[in-house]
This record gives structure tokens, C-alpha cells and sequence, in this order.
């Protein structure tokens, strides 16, 4: 049996792998109704276009969106003691073969310049190089250790077209890129500290079961023996303590590191896999950096790289998919829509939905000649998480009718202003 720890266990799921893309991928042909492609266009959030293959252009509802998870993200990161930094996105190839990227990356990356000449360069397909740059810079001591450097990083990799698939596979897509630099005593605790905000997280976007993978040391690799030895060991020393089941995909880690994956199930029954925290002690080397450790003695960081997301676009592919459109009230991008029953409504459908905006409420109005019947329809389909409804009763009395998943209810204007504006909190976890 496994040992219980006062960290929850996460329920989880025993699955054989996790291998979530090629289970979900979509036959050619017309998109099913729930696959997150087809609720984008009913819900007027993105398209993709041969010019830009790979590559995104939200609309505003998307970018609201986007910009939800986010500032959800952002919340977590700072909450977690991440200070959030800023990398380039093209360097030389130098950093790159430092990196490892240009041995073992090379044909997935956008590079520009003559071969072999001075000035070869490539777009980042990572932030870790960038991260390892600000480090060096601050030259920190031992107390200024473990330091957590957070990037939301665009990134581009030049994958496949036959494998691009709506925000599930893209060239360019945003990664809630983390890195822990710290001393080598401190990296166990580390990695236990990150686990226990994995399960909340994923709760928090609606996801309940939780898969949990050591993926260990592939063919081609950097590093020693003996370093994979030591990270491989920790990463699994961890989740015995933890009590937590796992899986071992043999011959999946990075490159540089062994690595805890974790996987979500879906309401259909799909598993994905998105966040991740590796275990690297070949970066740190190869770019020389160091931290003055309390006897005076230039010693070298452990390097973790974490992830909650992993991708934010493929993260919100999934959460569309997940929930069919109908997204929790914090992130839905269209949160309130106000709906006076006629014109004589007009007036104060207006001053409820400036009411709204003034705290911050993603809101707007459908005041056209349109059934209230087919208005309430309409915002269904685009998405819209709940809707006040103004009519002659609601306006007499000072109150609003509020529809959202759980049927409606009659609130006073105060309840209802009040109500909503800690529901459309980002959750606390």
C-alpha cells in the first residue's frame, strides 16, 4: 500500500501511458461539435489561416480568454514566490549548442542566418537559456537561493504540418515557463513544494483525476550517468514519501533530465498530458553558472523546470473541449450578458451593464428586436456563462433575473452586483 503523506493524493487515473494527443486526434472530415476548433468559431474566438500556418490570431473574445488563464497563471506564480522576467526571443547559436537544443533539437527549431557563420541564429523554442542568463547576472549567494524565475515564454518550433491541429499543436504557442534555481539540498523540497499545487490547479479548471508519469532517461541524452542517477532517484523519492502512485515511461525524459508528467482525464475520457516539473543538472554546467555558497566557494544550482500548462493555447483547447464551451465563470471570456425583455428596459440595462464593467465584469448587451427567446439562444451558442434578464417586474422592483447553469433566480440589484463579483474572482487556491 502506498505510504499517506498530509499532502492529498490525487485521484488517480492508472493509465498504461500518457499518450493523450494521438488519443484525441480528430479525423479528417467535418469537426465534431465539441471539438474545440468548432466551439472557437461558434464562439468567435480565433481562426487560423495558410499564411500563418501553426500560428494563432485570437479574436477579442479569444484574447480575453487567453489573457483569463493567464492572470489565473500569474496569480498562482507570484503566490508561489516566482519573480517574473522577461527573455529575448532570438539568440545565437552559440547558447543554443550550450543548450544542448542545436545537438539534440536542431530540426525543430527556426533558425536564420548562413550556416556556421557568426551570426547563425534562432528563435527560442525554449526559455530556459534566458533564465540561466538572468541568473548569472544577479549573481546570487546561498541566501539568495532557491530563486524562481517565471516567463509566460512565446516560443516557436517548426513541427510538422501534417501534425498541426487547431491550438492542440502549434509553431508558435506561449509556455508558464518556470525555473528553480537552488542549492542541491534544496531541490527535494522543491519538488515537493510544486506538487502541492498541481492537484488544486487542475480542480480549479474543473479537471478531478490526475495521472502521474516519471518519465526517465532517453537514448539520446546529455549528462552524465550519475547525474541522471541522482535525478531519476529524487524525482521518484518524492512520490514514495508522497504516497503517490505513478507509471515510469522508460526512455521519455528531456534530454538534459528526468522528469514528473502529469495527466489530466477529461469529461470524455481523454487523457492529457500538461504540466511537468524536470530535474536538470546539465544546463547549469554548460553555461558556467554558479552561486557563492556560506564558506566562499563558487558552487553549482540545481536547475527544475516546471510547468502547470505547458502550452497556454493547447491548455485552453482543452478546457473548451473539456467543457463544451460552457466555461466556469472566472474564465468564460463573455461573462455576464444583460437582456432587457423590450426597449422600455433599455435604460436600465444600460446602467446594470456600466454597473458591471465599473468592477471589472467582462459584460455586454443584446438589446435587439429579437425574441427573447432567440437572444437567450444566441448567447448560449457564443458562449456567454449567465445572463440578467430586465424586464417590467425585475425594473419595478430594483431586482434581476439571473439564468446561469442552475436554472434562474430572482436577485436585488445589491445580491446580484455583490454575488457575481465574487464569483468572477480568479480562484484562490
Amino acid at each position: 500500500m502506498p505510504r499517506k503523506s498530509a499532502m492529498e493524493s490525487p485521484n488517480l487515473i492508472s493509465p498504461e501511458k500518457i499518450a493523450a494527443e494521438s488519443a484525441s486526434a480528430q479525423p479528417a472530415g467535418a469537426l465534431d461539435a465539441c471539438d474545440h476548433r468548432a466551439l472557437a468559431k461558434r464562439m468567435g474566438l480565433f481562426h487560423q489561416q495558410p499564411d500563418a500556418p501553426g500560428m494563432v490570431f485570437w479574436h477579442p473574445a479569444g484574447w480575453q480568454l487567453y489573457r483569463a488563464l493567464e492572470a489565473f497563471v500569474r496569480q498562482v506564480m507570484e503566490r508561489d514566490g516566482y519573480a517574473e522576467v522577461r527573455s529575448p526571443q532570438l539568440m545565437r547559436r552559440g547558447v543554443w549548442e550550450a543548450s544542448g537544443h542545436w545537438a539534440h533539437f536542431r530540426e525543430n527549431m527556426f533558425c536564420f542566418g548562413e550556416a556556421d557563420a557568426a551570426d547563425e541564429c534562432a528563435l527560442k523554442p525554449v526559455s530556459c537559456p534566458g533564465h540561466l542568463g538572468v541568473f548569472k547576472a544577479m549573481a546570487p549567494s546561498y541566501r539568495d537561493l532557491p530563486l524562481r524565475l517565471s516567463e509566460f515564454g512565446l516560443v516557436h518550433r517548426d513541427e510538422a504540418g501534417g501534425a498541426l491541429q487547431g491550438l492542440l499543436r502549434l509553431r508558435q504557442f506561449t509556455q508558464d515557463d518556470g525555473h528553480i534555481l537552488c542549492a542541491p539540498e534544496q531541490a527535494e523540497a522543491e519538488v515537493e513544494r510544486f506538487l502541492s499545487g498541481v492537484l488544486p490547479f487542475y480542480r480549479a479548471c474543473g479537471f478531478e483525476q490526475l495521472a502521474v508519469a516519471l518519465s526517465t532517461r532517453p537514448d539520446d541524452r546529455a549528462g552524465s550517468d550519475s547525474e541522471w542517477d541522482e535525478g531519476e532517484a529524487l524525482l521518484a523519492r518524492v512520490l514514495d514519501r508522497l504516497g503517490w502512485e505513478y507509471v515510469v515511461q522508460a526512455g521519455a525524459g528531456a534530454f538534459y533530465g528526468p522528469k514528473l508528467e502529469f495527466g489530466m482525464r477529461d469529461r470524455q475520457g481523454r487523457e492529457w498530458q500538461c504540466g511537468t516539473i524536470q530535474f536538470d543538472l546539465f544546463m547549469p554546467s554548460r553555461f558556467n553558472v554558479s552561486y557563492v555558497a556560506s564558506d566562499g566557494s563558487r558552487q553549482r544550482p540545481v536547475m527544475l523546470h516546471r510547468a502547470l500548462c505547458g502550452s497556454l493555447e493547447r491548455f485552453l483547447g482543452i478546457l473548451l473541449e473539456h467543457h463544451s464551451g460552457r466555461l466556469p465563470l472566472w474564465l468564460a471570456p463573455r461573462q455576464i450578458r444583460v437582456l432587457p425583455i423590450s426597449e422600455a428596459q433599455r435604460e436600465a440595462a444600460e446602467s446594470l451593464l456600466e454597473d458591471l464593467r465599473a468592477v471589472g465584469i467582462r459584460a455586454d448587451m443584446d438589446a435587439s428586436s429579437e425574441s427573447l427567446g432567440r437572444r437567450i439562444a444566441q448567447a448560449h451558442e457564443a458562449g456567454v456563462a449567465e445572463l440578467a434578464v430586465l424586464g417590467a417586474r425585475e425594473v419595478s422592483s430594483g431586482s434581476v433575473a439571473l439564468r446561469g447553469a442552475d436554472g434562474q433566480r430572482m436577485l436585488s440589484r445589491c445580491e446580484f452586483l455583490e454575488e457575481i463579483g465574487a464569483r468572477v474572482a480568479l480562484p484562490v487556491l
